[in-house]
């Protein structure tokens, strides 16, 4: 089996590859991104290509499966370069897909891709899917769940799997995240246990996380079966306020959605830090999910608890943690801060 990955140099990418290395029923695997990795991987190689502007038929033909991971969340302050990318750059590999003829496409969605949903009981995969408008990300994921549809519809014969993962962590992305979503300016001392005095007690702060590496595994398991159709993916407990406060060692404070919208508002307008409102809006309405599906038809269990992979991410951005890949170097959560700030934050990939 020949399978390309889209999008490898990435967070969930970097743990598949591993995971295909490993997984018998894969004879290679090309991996694809924008800039290419040092990373070296049994069965893999690599090569350039851009979702918004390769010739990506050319990449496809002769692979059993795709699988779609390429998407970005900045730079947040130029939304119509992250439009071309995460939209436009998904309908055209979809076309490619096609073109190639390739029988399998796996495509990473995300709960962002739900409409607004309950926080006090779990959905399955058939919760709508018409993303959070005032969140970039969610209306990115909503459009390209639309345009999936048209795909199966004009492509009967194309096994489509689309995974919907919580958050997604891993140790080693720790240098990325911070660039991505914190920015140059919070101290690495305040990125531990005990050491924030206290965390805001928000009514609706409650979503779910997974780790990355059991994402990879759900992934290697739609590769090599015969599912198709969507998957929840989220590992417990869920967290909230209370679970961050117990994790962190911090005591409560009650603090309404709106200040926190408020703050993050300010602070991304500003260019303090690089994630605006949106993902606020994300945290607070996005629904709880039921991996049931995921359980019973790819008999997919996370290997790590929610609280587990929160932990690792916090020590990984703390430590500076990544990969020698362009979207995980180790580089920019050092050296790299200064450079982030001249050319704005929030304001590069």
């Amino acid at each position: 089996m020949r399978v390309v990955v889209v999008g490898a140099t990435g967070n969930v990418g970097t743990s598949l590859l591993a995971r295909l290395a490993e997984e018998p029923a894969v004879d290679s695997v090309l991996a694809l991104a924008r800039r290419v990795a040092e990373l070296e991987f049994p069965k893999t190689e690599w090569a350039h290509a851009d979702i918004a502007t390769s010739d990506l038929a050319r990449r496809f033909r002769g692979a059993d499966c795709v699988v779609h991971l390429a998407w970005v969340i900045q730079p947040s302050h130029d939304q119509e370069r992250m439009w071309r990318t995460n939209v436009e750059g998904s309908a055209r590999l979809f076309r490619a897909v096609k073109e190639a003829g390739v029988g399998n496409l796996v495509y990473a969605s995300s709960v962002g891709a739900y409409s607004r949903g309950p926080k006090d009981r779990l959905v399955d995969e058939t919760w709508p899917t018409d993303g959070i408008r005032t969140s970039f990300y969610a209306r990115h994921k909503a459009e390209v769940e639309r345009q999936l549809d048209r795909f199966e519809r004009e492509a009967p014969d194309v096994r489509v799997v689309r995974m919907r993962p919580a958050l997604t962590f891993k140790r080693e992305m720790g240098a990325g995240a911070r660039r991505l979503f914190l920015g140059p300016f919070v101290p690495n001392p305040l990125l531990r246990p005990g050491a924030i005095p206290v965390f805001p007690d928000t009514p609706g702060f409650r979503f779910q996380a997974v780790h990355s590496d059991d994402v990879a595994a759900a992934y290697g398991l739609a590769i090599t079966s015969a599912v198709s159709g969507a998957f929840n993916l989220a590992a417990e407990p869920v967290l909230d306020s209370r679970e961050f406060a117990r994790l962190l060692d911090a005591r409560l404070v009650p603090v309404p959605g709106s200040a926190l919208r408020a703050v993050t508002a300010l602070t991304w307008r500003l260019h303090l830090q690089p994630t605006p409102a949106g993902w606020i809006d994300l945290a607070l309405g996005v629904p709880l999910l039921d991996a049931t599906r995921a359980r019973k038809e790819l008999g997919w269990t996370p290997a790590r608890t929610a609280s587990e992979a929160f932990l690792e991410i916090l020590a990984g951005i703390r430590e500076g943690v990544g990969l020698e890949t362009p979207p995980l170097a180790p580089g920019t959560g050092g050296p790299a801060r200064a450079r982030e700030v001249l050319s704005g934050i929030g304001g590069r990939e």
